[in-house]
């Protein structure tokens, strides 16, 4: 008897722990990623903004915009933080598309993202959540919105690249 109640506690603890360790490693990597991407909304000169590089692509504005929408709305599903933003397009905003309003939006969409996985009970992370034709768990959605950000990101690298300024060095750690 005594032994299965050492097991149970250690196993309650264990889990307790990887889910505190899960919690902390994923501010962390929202917090590098929102830093990376202010570095990327800095670097391109102001007057960029309304750059892109084909009629049928995102300018660099709107494609942080995106990033910022995408952010929200996947976290969201993982964490079941009520959306900011939520009747907005933000990347078709007009008064959104300047270097201060995405800057801002982009910090926003970090900051409550940041806020929301502060704020989970990481007991909750294995729960499915269905969204249209998907149905992932919680922890899933949030990988999927720092999977997002990674790609929008990079896309914006090339259009960094193409109006001649070297995209800020990359934060592994």
């Amino acid at each position: 008897m005594k032994k299965n109640v050492c097991l149970i506690l250690l196993l309650v603890t264990a889990s307790f722990c990887f889910a505190q360790t899960s919690i902390e490693t994923l501010i962390a990597d929202y917090e590098r990623a929102k830093a990376m991407s202010l570095e990327y909304v800095d670097a391109m000169p102001a007057d960029k903004f309304g750059y892109k590089p084909a009629d049928d692509v995102r300018t660099f504005a709107e494609q942080f915009l995106h990033s910022a929408q995408g952010t929200i709305g996947l976290v969201s599903n993982g964490t079941g933080a009520d959306k900011i933003y939520a009747t907005a397009n933000l990347e078709k905003d007009a008064s959104l598309q300047s270097k201060e309003e995405v800057k801002r939006m982009v910090t926003e969409s970090f900051d409550y993202a940041i806020l929301s996985i502060k704020n989970m009970d990481a007991s909750r992370f294995g729960e499915i959540v269905e969204r249209g034709p998907f149905k992932i768990t919680r922890l899933a959605w949030i990988q999927k919105a720092h999977e997002h950000i990674s790609h929008h990101r990079g896309q914006a690298a090339v259009y960094l690249r193409m109006n001649g300024v070297v995209p800020p060095k990359y934060k592994l750690f």
